[in-house]
C-alpha cells in the first residue's frame, strides 16, 4: 500500500504494462484500470490510454500514512536532537486541550509519535509540523502556518476532537483516521489493514497509556512515568538511605511509608512498579495481589 501512495510507481496484476500516463497524481489517490485482456492496473496516476477502462478511483486527501520506522523503538524514544523539546510545548497542549475538549495525553502521544517534538518535521507524503498536518487538513481547520507551534497544535487538536466525535468516542478509530484518513476507516469498517496504520495506532495508544495516561504533568516531573494505575497501597514500606554529614551510607536505612502502585501495561499485563519507574509492556516486575471485601 505504501508504494502505491508515494511517488509514481504503479503495479500491474497480470502480464501488462503501460507508458502513457499523465503527470498529475496525489498522495492517497488510487486508480484501478483494466485492459482488453482483463488484467488489472493499480496506479496513483490518471491514465490517458484510451485502451484502458477505468474501474474505480479512490482519493483520501487526509491520508497521513508514513513509515513506521520513524516512530522510535520504544514508548519513550525520541530522536536525540529533539529530546530537549519533549516538554517544550506542554503549555500549548494544555491550551489546545481546553479549547477543543481533547485530553492532553492524547494530543501529546500523537505529537510524540508524529514528529518526535520536531516543529519543522515534514513527512515523505507532505505532512508538516508537530502534529504532522496534511495540507488539506491544515486548510480544513484554518491553519495558516503549519510550522507555527500554536497553530499546528490547535489544528491537530481540533482534528482529533472532530474525529473523536465522528467515531463515537473511539480513540483507536480516531487515531486510525488521523493516520490513514476517515474515508479508509469507513471503507474497511475499522482500522485499515495497512501495516503503517496498525503500527501507528498501537504506538500512539501505548504512549498514551504508559507515558501520558495521567496527563502531561506526570511526564514533566521526570523522564519516567507509570502506566494506568488500577490499585495502590498507602502502607507499603521501603528502605531509604540515610544521609550522614557529607556522605550517603547505603547500609544505614530506615523504613518510610510510600505508595506502591499496581499498573496495567500496554499489553494488558500487570506490574508492581517501584515509585518513579518507567513501565511498559516489557516490564519484568511482578505483583502478588490480594483482593478482599
Amino acid at each position: 500500500m505504501k508504494k502505491l501512495l508515494n511517488g509514481s510507481l504503479f503495479c500491474v496484476l497480470g502480464c501488462f504494462s503501460i507508458a502513457a500516463m499523465t503527470s498529475s497524481s496525489f498522495a492517497g489517490q488510487i486508480y484501478v484500470y483494466k485492459d482488453k485482456n482483463g488484467s488489472t492496473l493499480l496506479t496513483n496516476r490518471k491514465s490517458s490510454d484510451q485502451s484502458l477502462q477505468k474501474v474505480k478511483v479512490t482519493y483520501y486527501p487526509d491520508s497521513n500514512i508514513h513509515s513506521y520506522r520513524n516512530w522510535g523503538t520504544s514508548e519513550a524514544s525520541v530522536l536525540p536532537s529533539y529530546s530537549k523539546n519533549k516538554n517544550a510545548y506542554d503549555h500549548l497542549i494544555r491550551q489546545a486541550a481546553q479549547t477543543h475538549g481533547v485530553s492532553e495525553g492524547l494530543i501529546k502521544a500523537v505529537m510524540h509519535t508524529e514528529s518526535g517534538f520536531n516543529m519543522n518535521a515534514r513527512s515523505p507524503v507532505g505532512a508538516q509540523g508537530l502534529m504532522q498536518l496534511m495540507p488539506a487538513t491544515a486548510r480544513r481547520f484554518n491553519v495558516a502556518n503549519v510550522y507555527d507551534p500554536l497553530q499546528n497544535i490547535l489544528g491537530g487538536a481540533k482534528y482529533l476532537s472532530w474525529l473523536m466525535k465522528r467515531f463515537n468516542g473511539s480513540t483507536q478509530l480516531a487515531l486510525a483516521a488521523y493516520n490513514a484518513g476517515e474515508g479508509n476507516v469507513d471503507k474497511y469498517g475499522g482500522i485499515p489493514p495497512f501495516r503503517e496504520t496498525q503500527d501507528y495506532v498501537k504506538r500512539v495508544s501505548s504512549r498514551l497509556n504508559n507515558l501520558y495516561s495521567n496527563g502531561i504533568g506526570s511526564a514533566n516531573s521526570s523522564n519516567t512515568s507509570q502506566g494506568q494505575i488500577i490499585a495502590q497501597s498507602n502502607n507499603y514500606t521501603a528502605p531509604t538511605p540515610v544521609a550522614t554529614s557529607n556522605n550517603f551510607v547505603p547500609e544505614q536505612k530506615i523504613e518510610k511509608n510510600i505508595q506502591r502502585q499496581i499498573i496495567v501495561a500496554s499489553d494488558g499485563t500487570f506490574t508492581d512498579a517501584p515509585p518513579g519507574s518507567y513501565s511498559t509492556s516489557h516490564a519484568t516486575a511482578s505483583a502478588h495481589i490480594t483482593i478482599s471485601n
